[in-house]
């Protein structure tokens, strides 16, 4: 298999193409508007329709229409279109079909910036939406990563009926690496049981989100709570990175647990013993892996590109059993190698205790660097 130079945004969406997409809506918003570009090339030259839409609004209810009919359907957007394409997102779910999103994370709230940031998780992995239920959430560290985590979304968003987020901070859209791509894939496939395809010699099929009757709606929701909980039960991932003999843990994803990493290294060549934990879905999140890591390590340190959303759900696996620390850059700031670094060594030099507020240390600290 042969290895290409490739941005973050053209490889998932060549990626995409490969896997079997057959239909993709979209509307430009840097940091991702490369993702749309290539495929407003690509799915015209493969025979599958293309299509930018006036708005994400309508972005996300032209996935929702094909996504009826059985089709592998997709959109690639940045946070402020997260958020206009939530009410279809919710239809989505509701109505019990597959499809995969792209979040290429810009600096936020508002119109922010078009900076790298990782602002996005609270929105995705608890938000999305209206309603009970539950997308996947799955987060790159890397260009070939994204390509490899964007034919598994397909893939696990057919198995549970359901959305399946890619969350790529900015870093990861923008970035060019060698990448190896899949060999593509047919998309002569049959249509599901469930699609909507025509009437004509079977029953009608109607597909809905809208349940007036509300023991109608709480057996939908129910549904959509057994799924989720066979998801939770199969679908976590993460990587572990020197956790063999670790009395610290450094855990960060996607572009912060890449940056991390290096730190990691870093220490470890000053003979601090320390590993690195990165989730891979956020959603379902790794709580039970953290939990036994919280078991065994003197500390934690946790590394974002936000004010520690991530933080929260390491803090409830946590259960209290390990001190906390946290380390953030906002607004579409990239920490150093070195910043963590330095965090590191004042995990050991300075050690947390259990009472100790992460994010308040965090905050202090912050404020006085740019007093």
């Amino acid at each position: 298999m042969t290895r290409e130079l490739m941005k973050g945004n053209v490889a998932m969406a060549e990626a995409a193409i490969r896997a079997g997409l057959d239909a993709y809506f979209g509307y430009p918003i840097t940091p991702q508007s490369e993702l749309l570009e290539w495929m407003s090339k690509r799915m015209p030259e493969e025979g599958r329709v293309f299509l930018q839409a006036e708005s994400e609004v309508a972005a996300i209810n032209m996935v929702y229409g094909a996504a009826c009919t059985g089709a592998r359907v997709m959109t690639s957007t940045s946070g402020p279109g997260i958020s206009l394409m939530a009410e279809g997102i919710s239809y989505i779910a509701g109505t019990e079909v597959p499809a995969v999103i792209v979040d290429v994370v810009r600096g936020g709230p508002g119109l922010g910036n078009i900076a790298p940031s990782q602002g996005d998780y609270r929105q995705v992995a608890h938000g999305a939406g209206h309603g009970d239920f539950f997308p996947i959430v799955l987060a790159p560290s890397s260009v070939q990563e994204a390509v490899d985590l964007i034919t598994e979304a397909f893939d696990l968003a057919e198995k549970y009926r359901t959305v399946v987020f890619i969350v790529a901070d900015g870093s990861i859209g923008q970035m060019m690496e060698p990448v190896s791509l899949p060999e593509p894939r047919a998309i002569q496939r049959e249509a599901p049981d469930w699609a909507v395809t025509g009437a004509e010699g079977r029953p009608r099929r109607t597909l809905t989100s809208l349940y007036l009757q509300p023991e109608e709606e709480e057996e939908v929701n129910l549904r959509l709570v057994r799924r989720w909980r066979e998801a939770e039960a199969n679908e976590i991932r993460y990587r572990e990175y020197y956790l063999d003999d670790a009395e610290y843990v450094v855990m960060g994803f996607g572009t912060a647990g890449r940056v991390a990493l290096s730190a990691v290294r870093a220490a470890r060549a000053q003979g601090i013993r320390v590993g690195l934990f990165r989730p891979v879905s956020l959603r379902p999140f790794p709580y039970q892996a953290v939990r036994e890591l919280a078991e065994k390590a003197k500390a934690f340190l946790v590394v974002e590109m936000n004010g520690g959303q991530m933080l929260d759900d390491v803090k409830a696996a946590a259960q209290g059993q390990v001190p906390i620390r946290f380390y953030g850059r906002m607004g579409g700031v990239v920490p150093f190698p070195d910043e963590v670094l330095d965090e590191i060594h004042a995990l050991v030099s300075e050690p947390p205790t259990l009472d100790e507020d992460p994010r308040a240390r965090w905050l202090d600290n912050m404020q006085r660097r740019m007093s």
